[in-house]
């Protein structure tokens, strides 16, 4: 497979107590940077981190369906890391060799991988100072964001947009592995 696309990897330590928080936002920071439509800000707390979100409720559908497949497939199995990748794509006509129109497909333009481990604090110090570590890691994770999203690879990977409709012109994949299986 052709990768010519960006690939933005988000790598994230988590606990039990913050997963579905962090995952939470981080994915509605993705959404907030990357949908091209009239889109309703909200903000997100994660540990102190102010986290921009999306008040869509598809989108908030979307974003909590992958957070719970995620963490239903770290519960559940012995594998306590995995990831989730969100492929933001446009559609482009598919033709055969005879250059006849077959319909269309699906090309990415970005793609962001989140990987998480799920590690578990001993003590409250511990804690505070794994709290205080995955705070500086979002601090930075949105920094990541912004600059990629205003940098200039990261304007000219958006494709022109042509459909104005709804609150992302180009299809959305979000997809969940844990242990390098795909689950939900």
């Amino acid at each position: 497979m052709n990768n010519t696309f960006p690939t933005i990897t988000i790598d994230l330590v988590l606990d039990r107590l913050t997963t579905k928080d962090v995952l939470h936002g981080v994915l509605h920071s993705i959404l907030f940077h990357r949908l091209f439509g009239t889109v309703r800000p909200q903000t997100l707390e994660v540990l102190d981190v102010t986290m921009p979100g999306v008040a869509d409720p598809e989108m908030e559908q979307l974003v909590n369906e992958k957070v719970d497949a995620f963490w239903k497939g770290i519960e559940g199995g012995v594998n306590k890391r995995g990831q989730i990748v969100v492929t933001f794509s446009e559609k482009r006509p598919k033709k055969s060799w005879f250059q006849v129109y077959m319909g269309e497909e699906d090309v990415p333009w970005e793609q962001w991988v989140i990987n998480a481990e799920l590690r578990q604090p001993k003590s409250e110090r511990d804690r505070q100072t794994f709290n205080a570590t995955l705070a500086n890691t979002l601090t930075k994770t949105i920094h990541t964001m912004l600059t990629h999203t205003s940098s200039e690879k990261g304007r000219t990977a958006v494709p022109l947009i042509t459909n104005a409709a709804g609150i992302s012109p180009f299809p959305i994949k979000m997809t969940v592995k844990v242990g390098g299986v795909e689950v939900g």
